[in-house]
Protein backbone atom coordinates (compact mmCIF):
# COMPACT_ATOMS: atom_id res chain seq x y z
CA UNK A 1 0.00 0.00 0.00
CA UNK A 2 1.62 3.35 -1.23
CA UNK A 3 0.77 6.26 1.43
CA UNK A 4 1.14 9.82 0.38
CA UNK A 5 1.25 13.53 2.60
CA UNK A 6 0.23 16.17 0.50
CA UNK A 7 1.90 19.19 1.45
CA UNK A 8 -0.08 22.04 0.10
CA UNK A 9 -0.15 26.14 -0.07
CA UNK A 10 -4.11 26.23 0.72
CA UNK A 11 -5.89 29.63 -0.51
CA UNK A 12 -7.54 30.98 3.20
CA UNK A 13 -11.46 31.20 3.20
CA UNK A 14 -11.42 29.91 -0.49
CA UNK A 15 -13.47 26.74 -1.07
CA UNK A 16 -13.54 26.34 -4.69
CA UNK A 17 -9.94 27.48 -5.14
CA UNK A 18 -8.87 24.76 -2.94
CA UNK A 19 -11.10 21.97 -3.86
CA UNK A 20 -9.44 22.86 -7.82
CA UNK A 21 -5.87 22.01 -6.05
CA UNK A 22 -6.58 19.54 -4.39
CA UNK A 23 -8.91 17.43 -7.38
CA UNK A 24 -5.08 18.48 -9.10
CA UNK A 25 -3.06 16.87 -6.57
CA UNK A 26 -5.30 13.71 -6.28
CA UNK A 27 -4.78 12.86 -10.14
CA UNK A 28 -0.73 13.35 -9.15
CA UNK A 29 -0.92 11.25 -6.46
CA UNK A 30 -2.76 9.01 -8.32
CA UNK A 31 -0.14 8.93 -11.03
CA UNK A 32 2.59 7.73 -8.64
CA UNK A 33 0.14 4.66 -7.71
CA UNK A 34 -1.09 6.07 -4.24
CA UNK A 35 -3.45 3.80 -2.76
CA UNK A 36 -4.00 6.91 0.30
CA UNK A 37 -3.17 11.01 0.39
CA UNK A 38 -3.53 12.81 3.15
CA UNK A 39 -4.35 16.59 3.31
CA UNK A 40 -3.29 18.97 6.08
CA UNK A 41 -5.48 20.11 8.57
CA UNK A 42 -8.54 22.35 7.19
CA UNK A 43 -6.87 22.17 4.29
CA UNK A 44 -10.00 22.95 1.78
CA UNK A 45 -9.84 26.49 3.96
CA UNK A 46 -6.81 26.67 4.99
CA UNK A 47 -6.25 27.28 9.00
CA UNK A 48 -8.51 30.18 10.02
CA UNK A 49 -10.32 30.00 13.17
CA UNK A 50 -11.88 33.16 12.93
CA UNK A 51 -13.49 32.49 9.42
CA UNK A 52 -14.12 28.78 10.94
CA UNK A 53 -17.51 29.53 11.79
CA UNK A 54 -18.63 31.07 8.30
CA UNK A 55 -16.68 28.42 6.56
CA UNK A 56 -18.45 26.08 8.58
CA UNK A 57 -20.28 23.04 6.25
CA UNK A 58 -21.80 19.75 6.40
CA UNK A 59 -19.75 16.64 6.13
CA UNK A 60 -22.35 15.84 3.03
CA UNK A 61 -22.02 19.10 1.22
CA UNK A 62 -22.27 18.05 -2.37
CA UNK A 63 -19.50 20.20 -3.44
CA UNK A 64 -17.28 17.87 -2.15
CA UNK A 65 -18.48 15.06 -4.47
CA UNK A 66 -15.92 15.09 -6.96
CA UNK A 67 -13.70 13.27 -4.43
CA UNK A 68 -16.05 10.61 -4.09
CA UNK A 69 -15.60 10.09 -7.72
CA UNK A 70 -11.80 10.01 -8.09
CA UNK A 71 -11.66 8.01 -4.75
CA UNK A 72 -13.96 5.38 -6.80
CA UNK A 73 -11.79 6.32 -9.99
CA UNK A 74 -8.42 5.48 -8.61
CA UNK A 75 -9.29 3.09 -5.81
CA UNK A 76 -7.94 5.41 -3.18
CA UNK A 77 -8.40 7.16 0.38
CA UNK A 78 -8.83 10.28 -0.05
CA UNK A 79 -8.61 12.75 3.45
CA UNK A 80 -9.25 16.25 3.08
CA UNK A 81 -9.97 18.58 6.05
CA UNK A 82 -12.54 21.05 6.65
CA UNK A 83 -14.43 22.80 9.58
CA UNK A 84 -17.72 21.72 9.85
CA UNK A 85 -21.28 21.80 11.70
CA UNK A 86 -21.64 19.77 14.82
CA UNK A 87 -24.17 19.38 17.22
CA UNK A 88 -22.54 21.98 20.08
CA UNK A 89 -20.26 23.92 17.71
CA UNK A 90 -18.02 24.35 14.70
CA UNK A 91 -15.46 21.38 14.92
CA UNK A 92 -12.39 20.93 13.21
CA UNK A 93 -12.65 17.23 10.69
CA UNK A 94 -11.44 15.48 8.79
CA UNK A 95 -13.86 13.94 5.83
CA UNK A 96 -12.85 10.76 4.25
CA UNK A 97 -13.74 9.23 0.82
CA UNK A 98 -12.74 5.47 0.44
CA UNK A 99 -14.41 3.57 -2.90
CA UNK A 100 -17.66 2.44 -2.63
CA UNK A 101 -17.94 3.53 0.33
CA UNK A 102 -20.20 6.50 2.23
CA UNK A 103 -18.01 9.14 2.90
CA UNK A 104 -16.97 9.28 6.93
CA UNK A 105 -16.26 12.28 9.36
CA UNK A 106 -14.02 12.71 12.39
CA UNK A 107 -13.38 15.19 14.02
CA UNK A 108 -10.50 16.63 16.23
CA UNK A 109 -11.65 15.77 20.02
CA UNK A 110 -8.60 17.36 22.01
CA UNK A 111 -8.09 20.61 21.14
CA UNK A 112 -5.15 23.19 21.79
CA UNK A 113 -6.22 25.66 23.99
CA UNK A 114 -6.45 28.96 21.27
CA UNK A 115 -8.62 26.90 19.73
CA UNK A 116 -11.59 27.10 22.56
CA UNK A 117 -13.20 30.35 21.60
CA UNK A 118 -13.55 29.14 18.22
CA UNK A 119 -14.38 25.30 17.83
CA UNK A 120 -16.09 22.09 19.78
CA UNK A 121 -14.30 19.13 20.20
CA UNK A 122 -15.31 15.90 18.69
CA UNK A 123 -16.96 13.04 20.77
CA UNK A 124 -16.55 10.13 18.53
CA UNK A 125 -13.48 7.48 17.92
CA UNK A 126 -12.87 6.05 14.41
CA UNK A 127 -10.74 4.06 12.61
CA UNK A 128 -10.56 3.60 8.76
CA UNK A 129 -10.12 0.19 6.97
CA UNK A 130 -8.08 0.32 3.44
CA UNK A 131 -6.34 -2.65 1.59
CA UNK A 132 -6.16 -4.55 4.40
CA UNK A 133 -4.84 -1.86 7.08
CA UNK A 134 -6.73 -0.07 9.98
CA UNK A 135 -5.58 3.58 9.75
CA UNK A 136 -6.37 5.60 12.91
CA UNK A 137 -7.39 9.68 11.92
CA UNK A 138 -5.54 12.43 14.33
CA UNK A 139 -5.90 16.11 13.93
CA UNK A 140 -2.71 18.19 14.95
CA UNK A 141 -2.45 18.82 18.74
CA UNK A 142 -3.98 15.94 19.82
CA UNK A 143 -1.76 13.50 17.70
CA UNK A 144 0.83 15.08 20.29
CA UNK A 145 -0.84 13.96 23.34
CA UNK A 146 0.25 10.16 24.12
CA UNK A 147 -3.23 9.01 25.05
CA UNK A 148 -4.69 9.51 21.53
CA UNK A 149 -2.22 7.13 20.11
CA UNK A 150 -2.73 4.53 22.49
CA UNK A 151 -6.13 4.50 22.00
CA UNK A 152 -5.70 4.29 17.99
CA UNK A 153 -3.38 1.19 18.50
CA UNK A 154 -5.61 -0.45 20.80
CA UNK A 155 -8.01 -0.39 17.85
CA UNK A 156 -5.63 -2.13 15.77
CA UNK A 157 -4.64 0.70 13.69
CA UNK A 158 -1.23 -0.31 11.88
CA UNK A 159 -1.10 3.61 10.53
CA UNK A 160 -1.42 6.78 12.31
CA UNK A 161 -3.00 9.64 10.06
CA UNK A 162 -1.55 12.50 11.61
CA UNK A 163 -2.93 16.07 9.27
CA UNK A 164 -1.76 19.04 11.18
CA UNK A 165 -1.20 22.61 10.06
CA UNK A 166 2.31 23.54 12.24
CA UNK A 167 4.65 26.17 12.46
CA UNK A 168 7.87 25.31 13.19
CA UNK A 169 8.13 25.31 16.84
CA UNK A 170 5.25 22.62 16.09
CA UNK A 171 7.01 20.96 13.53
CA UNK A 172 10.07 20.38 15.87
CA UNK A 173 7.50 18.66 18.29
CA UNK A 174 6.26 16.80 15.99
CA UNK A 175 9.72 15.09 14.63
CA UNK A 176 10.42 14.06 18.08
CA UNK A 177 6.93 12.44 19.48
CA UNK A 178 6.39 10.71 16.04
CA UNK A 179 8.80 8.32 15.85
CA UNK A 180 8.82 7.37 19.46
CA UNK A 181 4.81 6.71 18.97
CA UNK A 182 5.63 4.44 15.76
CA UNK A 183 8.15 2.35 17.62
CA UNK A 184 5.93 2.21 20.41
CA UNK A 185 2.66 1.18 19.19
CA UNK A 186 4.64 -0.63 15.72
CA UNK A 187 2.31 2.23 13.78
CA UNK A 188 3.20 3.73 10.48
CA UNK A 189 2.91 7.53 10.69
CA UNK A 190 2.04 9.54 8.04
CA UNK A 191 2.13 13.48 8.64
CA UNK A 192 0.61 15.83 6.11
CA UNK A 193 1.47 19.36 7.26
CA UNK A 194 0.55 22.67 5.16
CA UNK A 195 3.27 25.43 3.85
CA UNK A 196 2.60 29.41 3.95
CA UNK A 197 0.63 31.77 6.52
CA UNK A 198 -2.01 30.12 8.29
CA UNK A 199 -3.53 32.21 10.66
CA UNK A 200 -1.05 34.31 12.44
CA UNK A 201 2.03 32.27 11.71
CA UNK A 202 3.70 30.20 8.75
CA UNK A 203 3.41 26.93 8.56
CA UNK A 204 6.32 24.89 8.47
CA UNK A 205 6.28 22.21 6.04
CA UNK A 206 8.06 19.27 6.33
CA UNK A 207 5.50 16.46 6.14
CA UNK A 208 7.29 13.12 6.32
CA UNK A 209 6.46 9.51 7.30
CA UNK A 210 7.86 7.18 9.65
CA UNK A 211 7.90 3.25 9.79
CA UNK A 212 6.66 1.07 12.24
CA UNK A 213 10.58 0.89 13.37
CA UNK A 214 10.25 4.46 13.92
CA UNK A 215 12.31 5.28 11.05
CA UNK A 216 12.17 8.50 9.35
CA UNK A 217 11.46 7.09 5.91
CA UNK A 218 11.48 10.79 4.06
CA UNK A 219 10.46 14.32 4.70
CA UNK A 220 9.47 17.42 2.51
CA UNK A 221 11.41 20.38 2.97
CA UNK A 222 9.40 23.57 4.76
CA UNK A 223 8.57 25.82 1.90
CA UNK A 224 7.72 23.66 -1.56
CA UNK A 225 4.30 21.94 -2.25
CA UNK A 226 5.24 18.34 -2.36
CA UNK A 227 4.04 14.41 -2.23
CA UNK A 228 5.60 12.29 0.48
CA UNK A 229 5.39 9.16 -0.57
CA UNK A 230 5.95 5.60 1.09
CA UNK A 231 5.14 1.82 -0.12
CA UNK A 232 4.80 -0.26 3.11
CA UNK A 233 5.42 -3.44 1.60
CA UNK A 234 8.28 -2.87 -0.83
CA UNK A 235 9.81 0.05 1.87
CA UNK A 236 9.86 2.47 -1.09
CA UNK A 237 10.02 6.41 -0.03
CA UNK A 238 10.18 9.59 -2.11
CA UNK A 239 9.18 12.86 -2.82
CA UNK A 240 7.52 14.71 -5.75
CA UNK A 241 6.90 18.29 -6.49
CA UNK A 242 3.58 19.75 -7.17
CA UNK A 243 3.05 21.11 -10.22
CA UNK A 244 -0.22 22.92 -10.69
CA UNK A 245 -2.01 23.81 -14.91
CA UNK A 246 -1.30 27.08 -15.63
Amino acid sequence: MKLIAAQILPVPGEYEKNIARHIEVIHQAASHGANLVLFPELSLTGYEPRLAKVLAVQPSNSRFDEFQRLSDRYGMLIAVGAPTRGAKGTEISMISFQPGLERTCYSKQHLHPDELPFFTPGTRKRVLSQADLVLAPAICYESLQPSHAEEAAASGAQVYLASVAKSARGTALANSHYPMIAKKHSMTVVMANCVGPAEDYVAAGGSSIWNSHGELVCSADAVNEALVAYDIQTGEASVFSIRYRA
